[in-house]
């Protein structure tokens, strides 16, 4: 699967009953530039204002996820939502001139056909991803509902579901890969049981109900006065019970469509946390109440990692460079190359490894009995990496020298001390120009900043002798 951002060929529109609001509405899905997310826009409202799809603006989680922006609402996005991730797309804007998105048969079904209608785009910016590196998890002790997130090299979900009812018992439901959703997920329709259904009807909150976009699940006796309730909120001459003890004449899509229903929702709440992940979901009892607290767990654990900034390297693959390579490279030598190995290397960054030890010669003389490795010599180590990122770009680079010029916005963030393995990451800020090299320098500990630089450094070639 590409690693770059994707959006759709063109635009693609879709009309249809919101739930809830029993509201006629037409949806236009659209085509968005790299880095838009998902932006929901109110065309019925005066100056169509946007409402992006962030877990930020979740305000109510009652029979569906509701977003609200300065007084504007979006309800019930999680099936779009679910959509979009299913079908790979990162960037769309999505244009209703009502609040609620068309519920259609109650499933995805129907959003990622018309997606798949008008094709899909790769874009020329790579995918951001939240990497899940140690396990979190979010537990709700009211509903008993929890979620889990462990690390993996794709995105997996897996749900439970246990409502404490003969007529549904347990289910189980699970998505390997993303690629899977259309066939195994996107199908599956939203349901109910009997009891919340006449309660919601009474509260006159499912105007847009159809037996044909709602499983509803039997958990009572089926009354008169229920039946005469059902029969008028969905327009039927009759209604009953089929043996499976699901109401009137809907069959499933498969014998476990509750808890991939479930999964389906887990899809498209977590898409607010606002970027690609990283991880195997497992949902106990999910709803969204929990969905949406977990996508704002993995959303502030997003904004952390962008802030840090940290390089996701993998330490067991073949190094770009090791010592020798990089000796190749640089005039430097031990004792003053800093460097031990090149783990990537492009046309506008470089990462290094230096791991540090107590036969370091500047621990002698450097706190001999408190160790710490000198700043300056940290800031050396950041410029040596950057040097490897230039001399790599010539052909000849043993009869090439870089020189600093300028240090500037230096912060020393922790100690280093022996046993540390610091990761330096250096990325240009401007091109290359007539060999003057200006650089951002990071240095790593454990995926801690402890060093960070701003340096200029100026290329030159040796002279002969």
């Amino acid at each position: 699967m590409s690693d770059m951002q994707k959006t759709l060929q063109k635009e693609v529109t879709l009309s249809g009953i919101g739930l809830h609001t029993g509201k006629e509405v037409k949806l236009t899905i659209k085509p968005a530039k790299e880095n838009t997310g998902f932006v929901f826009v109110r065309t019925d409202l005066e100056g169509s204002p946007q409402v992006e799809a962030d877990v930020n603006y979740v305000v109510a989680t009652e029979r569906g996820t509701t977003l609200e922006k300065l007084g504007v609402k979006i309800t019930t996005c999680e099936h779009l939502l679910a959509a979009l991730v299913g079908c790979d797309v990162d960037n769309a804007v999505l244009e209703m001139d009502a609040s609620e998105p068309p519920i259609l048969d109650g499933s995805s079904k129907f959003f990622v056909e018309a997606i798949e209608s008008v094709g899909i785009v790769e874009q020329n910016i790579a995918r951001e991803y939240l990497v899940i590196k140690e396990v979190l998890s979010y537990s709700d002790p009211a509903s008993g509902s929890e979620i889990t997130i462990i690390p993996s090299d794709t995105y997996e979900v897996t749900t439970m579901v246990d409502f404490g009812t003969k007529v549904l018992g347990t289910q189980n439901a699970t998505l390997k890969n993303i690629s899977e959703f259309k066939d195994e997920i996107s199908s599956a329709r939203t349901f109910s049981f009997l009891h919340e259904l006449e309660m919601l009807l009474d509260h006159g909150l499912i105007r847009g109900g159809d037996i044909s976009n709602a499983i509803v699940y039997v958990d009572k006796d089926l009354t008169p006065e229920t039946t005469e309730k059902l029969k008028k909120a969905f327009g039927k001459d009759n209604v009953s019970i089929r043996p499976n003890g699901i109401l009137d004449n809907l069959t499933l899509n498969y014998p476990n469509e509750a808890a991939r229903h479930k999964l389906l929702d887990v899809v498209g709440d977590l898409a607010l946390a606002g970027v690609k992940i990283k991880g195997k979901v497992i949902a106990n009892k999910p709803g969204h109440y929990v969905n949406t607290q977990f996508a704002k767990k993995l959303n502030r654990q997003w904004k952390l990692q962008k802030k840090k900034n940290v390089p996701d390297f993998d330490l067991t693959k073949e190094p770009v460079f090791d010592i020798n390579g990089i000796m190749r490279l640089m005039p430097h030598r031990p004792p003053f190359l800093l460097i031990d190995k090149i783990l990537e290397l492009s046309d506008s960054h470089v990462v290094g490894l230096k791991n540090v030890t107590m036969n370091e010669p500047f621990f002698v003389g450097h706190f001999p009995k408190e160790p710490v490795m000198p700043g300056v010599l940290q800031v050396e180590a950041l410029a040596q990496t950057g040097g490897i990122l230039v001399l790599a770009s010539v052909p000849d680079p043993e009869n090439y020298s870089t020189y600093f010029i300028k240090i500037d916005k230096v912060k020393f963030k922790k100690k280093v001390v022996p046993g540390d393995t610091i990761i330096f990451k250096i990325e240009l800020i401007e091109p290359i120009r007539r060999g003057i090299v200006h650089m951002q320098g990071y240095g790593y500990v454990g995926g801690t900043v402890v060093v960070e630089a701003e340096l200029m450094a100026q290329v030159a070639k040796n002279k002969v002798d």
